[in-house]
């Protein structure tokens, strides 16, 4: 993982807020960090006489964000949050923004709280792709207790307020966060924090740096040679728009990463086990159209069905989202994303190379494990991440 520090121009930052802007459009710069909105950042420091939480907005990029993409909320606020005994999402967005001393501002990440629980200034968290592919792999847990025995390990849990007070429950008791070289969180990312930014920026990059190194050593992408196998894409996409309701644009991907991924058998069950990080979901779906013989009609049928089963199964009194697939995996061809624009399009093709490079080196390590059906569905029909989406149209 490649430190992007520049000492010039982090000189040219005069403000606390300045250096989080730097540090944040630094992490945002690796898409093995973060993608597409993903990740978050946040800086302590005071305003006025009171201390204030300035954290990444929801809806902005890391790797754009300028200082008004920061919202600031009141410290001791969101610390007392963390202590509650329970807090819906929608109390938790309320009283968030009730504690921003300025409206005007994004509304703050669903992570403000456990931000504002960290006791340093410069919090940074990324979905960094060679923690999340050790941490979904069969002897996962071992595998992070030992790269990462100097950080606090969380077993997954939903993201936002109920994360927040899992650690917040985890550090009491005489924890040293002094010690605590960072945080991972099984299935989702990594936390690393210092009062300088440079140094937490750098914890990032070494801790990131280690399970790069060994997924090199243990777990090296190999890659097929293989020459694509002729399809019909327009039919297929006619058959994909006539599912969804809408014309569909279609990218393609038929790299070697992609054919390589396409070519493994009993397909169906290898590339239908789920996302790389929660927040994908959104994007992707659980999981993508697998095509293995020319009756594309008919699979597209069998996914829509196994689609609502899997709504019925865990649904309150949430409404269905559209049951047709996002992307697709088809045999010896490669992949295909199916967005209701070009940038959807693309945004999900980026997400589902770095799945696929992630799953097959995860399976070199013996078997790639993400969350389960219902924490699936939990966060694909989580109000706060439908709303996230809606602000990026």
């Amino acid at each position: 993982m490649e430190n992007l520090w520049n000492e010039t121009e982090a000189a040219s930052c005069s403000s606390d807020l300045d250096l989080r802007v730097y540090t944040s459009n630094l992490l945002g710069r690796s898409d093995d960090l973060v993608l597409h909105g993903g990740g978050n950042t946040s800086v302590k420091s005071v305003v006025e006489g009171e201390e204030i939480l300035f954290v990444k907005g929801s809806g902005w990029d890391l790797v754009s964000i300028k200082a008004e993409g920061f919202a600031p909320v009141k410290l001791e606020v969101l610390k007392q949050m963390a202590t509650l005994e329970r807090l819906s999402d929608t109390q938790m967005v309320a009283q968030q923004k009730a504690a921003m001393i300025d409206k005007s501002a994004p509304n703050p990440s669903v992570e403000a709280i456990l931000h504002a629980i960290i006791p340093f200034k410069f919090v940074d968290h990324t979905h960094a792709d060679a923690v999340v592919t050790l941490s979904n792999s069969l002897y996962g847990e071992q595998l992070i207790s030992e790269i990462f025995d100097d950080f606090l390990i969380v077993p997954y849990v939903m993201p936002g307020f109920v994360l927040a007070q899992k650690i917040h429950e985890m550090t009491q008791s005489g924890f040293e966060w002094e010690k605590c070289g960072g945080i991972i969180l099984h299935n989702h990312g990594i936390f690393t924090f210092d009062d300088d930014a440079k140094r937490s920026y750098e914890k990032m990059i070494e801790a990131v740096s280690r399970a790069e190194a060994y997924l090199d050593a243990h777990a090296p992408l190999q890659l097929d040679e293989a020459i694509p196998k002729a399809y019909p894409f327009e039919r297929l996409g006619e058959a994909v728009s006539r599912v969804k309701g809408v014309d569909v644009v279609m990218k393609t991907d038929q790299s070697p990463l992609a054919l390589t991924y396409a070519s493994k058998p009993d397909l169906e069950t290898f590339a239908t086990r789920s996302v790389l990080t929660p927040e994908h979901i959104i994007r992707t779906k659980r999981t993508p159209l697998v095509l293995e013989g020319e009756d594309m009609e008919a699979a597209l049928d069998t996914y829509v069905d196994a689609y609502k089963a899997y709504f019925n199964r865990y649904a309150t009194d949430e409404v269905m989202l559209n049951p047709a697939p996002n992307y697709a995996v088809i045999k010896d061809v490669g992949v295909v994303m199916f967005g209701k624009n070009e940038k959807e399009a693309s945004v999900m093709a980026d997400i589902v190379s770095h799945t696929m490079r992630a799953v097959l080196r995860a399976d070199a390590l013996g078997d790639y494990r993400s969350i389960g059906e219902a924490e699936s569905f939990a966060m694909e029909y989580w109000e706060l991440e439908q709303a996230k989406l809606k602000k990026q149209e």
